[in-house]
């Protein structure tokens, strides 16, 4: 039989190109998510793992000859130790236990150059696992500016592994790292600490016996053994076999007999061997270098000194909102309100004009102006975060959160619901305590996010006329911020001395180095939060700006003279105000924001949309009066204005205190899997704001005010 020519052969397909699976792990704040954004860039893909709340981020990247490689950036966790979910999901993706992730083919551990024993420890775990492994070594340059002499060469040749220094904001490092991880994907595992005979041989032992259950991998049995046998809390006991428990306990029992602790010898051999390698690849900072930051500490931590400093930079963020927004905020309405004369002049007359330019440009146009004073809020915030000051801030707080019954780990969550409740509430995963996560849930939504700042905004600019200083303007702004601070604070005492009694955990927090911010990740930072609102507007509010248009427009009254006023009371719009006046008017409040109230339970920004809907219906005409000063001129039916100041505060003070947004709701039922809490966060959040805004009312007028 004769072979084929190969001319004459058959063309055949190239083969699929394997794509391998690099998971990318790290300590809390170690410049992990920053370098995962650098690989990737935008070929990211975010959800949660099944069953779990937890989110998945996964991107893709090219490695050294241009192969697809599949990035997982875990949670960031300090330990393999399961005590909380974000540590149960980071050991499971590394074990090749979760059914909709591929086991890893490499691991990419991120390693603080500044904190380098702390992040080295989980670098011994990690070793454990038998995988191949590259530590990108992160804030190199921030450490060689604080003193600190790295041998990077010695480090690689301890670890048994190739270490890469990388500054991801600046890009350096990146093509180097992605050499090493394609050179990995055939390279040997990384040294490991050495433990103590007795706890080895019981954890080969009792590897094997896992690794003859279906679906554990032998490769990782004796990590799995070693992690299960020093265990001391439920969630790592979670996905073990009841049949081999007994197993397990027999084993801690055999060490306990030979005079073993079976807890702290294993993490007392991890810290021996990374404390070794520490102090031959790291020159400590002198006393002068270290000095500085002590200096400063001294000051920003200072029991009455950092909180004044803390308060002088909430108010600059402030002022800074009011006073530099004022520019882009006028470009944005002077364009709003060039395209409303433009489609007034081409479209024309009827019910779709009036549709565009009453509920589309008007509810949009009337949210999308206070962008600019979003993003100034999210600068300062990540500035402040970029540059180290964030975390001693939660030093400061951390002395008052103590005493209302709040852990310390709550303060980030907190934090993050200033920008929104729904990464805060999500970023309790890290607290272990279930008491102490679900106090943080119940509490969280009070903090002022970004999406009441253009209420906020409104109602002070028809609170004061136009002339005030922007520093009493600013003053207003901090203290409803501190409003929902202390909300938080008083809500979270009560529920820790009455629903959820019990012992609180204390905080260990490891203040960062001081750094130079990048203002290039800042400033992507603010990209993102602006196509988020423009997507926003551009969707939630649009369609709401709509329905509320159609509904203050409709029906038609039956006296075709009827003023404009009367038309919308006779709309759907007005009828629904009108149900719920007799509940609102305690508080000072007419039927029209009745209608803002409750249109703003979807999304808190709604309400200035549907406000300026409302207000060009009432008007009726396209050269309409601002919507501040539509609201000062709106009069009560006995001919007294409506937004007097105390009607004003007391509107101020129930946005801050209200449970208005949709999505947080949906959130909170998802992260405590019950509607029971998030229906009593409606409850109790809704009333504390009725009842305080009926107090500022009142109190208010018995005080001799308007």
């Amino acid at each position: 039989m004769s072979l084929s020519s190969p001319a004459s052969a058959p063309a055949t397909a190239s083969p699929t190109p394997v794509v391998r699976t690099v998971v990318v792990a790290g300590n809390p704040n170690c410049g992990k998510s920053t370098l995962f954004n650098a690989l990737t860039g935008l070929r990211q893909k975010v959800g949660n793992y099944p069953g779990v709340t937890v989110e998945k981020k996964t991107g893709q990247c090219r490695g050294a000859h241009g192969e697809p490689i599949n990035l997982i950036d875990l949670p960031g966790v300090y330990s393999l130790q399961t005590r909380s979910l974000d540590e149960v999901v980071a050991r499971d993706v590394l074990l090749g236990r979760l059914p909709d992730t591929p086991a890893p083919d490499v691991i990419v551990c991120v390693v603080d150059a500044t904190n380098l024993e702390r992040n080295l420890y989980l670098v011994s775990q990690l070793a454990e696992l038998g995988l191949p492994m590259v530590v990108a070594l992160t804030m190199v340059d921030t450490a060689e500016q604080n003193g600190l002499v790295l041998d990077v060469r010695e480090l690689a040749k301890s670890l048994g592994c190739p270490v890469i220094p990388v500054i991801a904001a600046r890009r350096k490092g990146l093509v180097e790292l992605r050499f090493a991880i394609t050179f990995q994907f055939t390279g040997k595992p990384p040294n490991c600490a050495p433990i103590p005979p007795p706890l080895e041989q019981a954890a080969r032992q009792f590897g094997q016996l896992l690794a003859q259950e279906p679906g554990l991998s032998f490769k990782f049995a004796y990590a799995e053994a070693l992690l299960l046998i020093s265990a001391t809390t439920g969630p790592a006991m979670s996905g073990l076999p009841p049949k081999l428990r007994p197993a397990l306990e027999a084993a801690r029992r055999k060490l306990e007999a030979e005079g073993m602790d079976w807890v702290a010898d294993v993490i007392n051999a991890r810290y021996a061997w990374v404390q070794t390698i520490t102090a031959r690849v790291a020159r400590p900072r002198t006393g002068s270098e270290a000095a500085f930051s002590e200096r400063l500490d001294a000051w920003l931590t200072h029991k009455i000194w950092g909180w004044v400093f803390f308060l002088l930079v909430m108010a600059l963020m402030f002022f800074t909102i009011f006073k530099v927004a004022e520019v882009p905020m006028g470009w944005i309405a002077a364009g709003q309100s060039w395209v409303a004369d433009w489609l007034q002049r081409v479209m024309p007359a009827g019910g779709f004009k009036d549709l565009v330019i009453g509920g589309g440009v008007a509810g949009v146009g009337g949210v999308l102006v206070f962008l600019p004073q979003i993003l100034i809020l999210f600068f300062f915030i990540g500035l402040l975060e970029d540059t180290g000051y964030l975390a001693r801030a939660a030093f400061i707080i951390d002395r008052l959160m103590q005493r209302v019954g709040l852990h310390g780990k709550s303060f980030v969550p907190m934090l993050n619901s200033f920008a929104c409740a729904i990464p805060g509430i999500m970023s309790t995963r890290t607290i272990e305590n279930p008491k102490d996560r679900l106090v943080t849930i119940l509490v969280a939504p009070l903090m002022s996010c970004s999406a009441r700042l253009p209420v906020y905004t409104l109602m002070i600019a028809v609170l004061f006329p136009a002339g005030f200083s922007s520093w009493k303007k600013a003053g207003v702004m901090l203290s409803l911020y501190l409003l929902g601070l202390v909300a938080a604070f008083g809500m979270a005492w009560l529920f820790r001395k009455t629903l959820f009694k019990g012992e609180h955990s204390l905080l260990l927090l490891e203040m960062p180095p001081y750094r130079r911010p990048s203002f290039r990740v800042t400033l992507a930072r603010m990209g993102e939060r602006a196509i988020i609102f423009l997507k926003r507007a551009g969707t939630v509010i649009l369609a709401i700006s709509v329905i509320i248009w159609a509904i203050s427009s409709y029906p038609k009254p039956a006296n075709p003279q009827a003023t404009p006023a009367e038309a919308l009371a006779a709309s759907f719009a007005g009828k629904l105000g009108h149900a719920i006046e007799p509940v609102i008017a305690p508080l000072g409040y007419d039927w029209k924001l009745g209608v803002g109230i409750i249109s703003s339970f979807a999304a808190r920004e709604v309400f200035v949309g549907t406000m300026s809907v409302i207000y060009s219906v009432q008007d009726g005409e396209k050269n309409a009066p601002a919507l501040r000063d539509a609201m000062r001129a709106e009069k009560r039916p006995d001919g007294t204005p409506l937004f007097t100041p105390l009607v004003c505060l007391s509107l101020l003070v129930f946005y801050v205190l209200a449970m208005q947004c949709l999505s947080t709701v949906a959130v909170v039922r998802r992260e405590t899997n019950s509607w029971r809490w998030p229906l009593f966060q409606i409850a109790y959040m809704t009333g504390l704001a009725w009842v305080a805004a009926f107090l500022v009312l009142h109190i208010g007028r018995y005080l001799g005010y308007v």
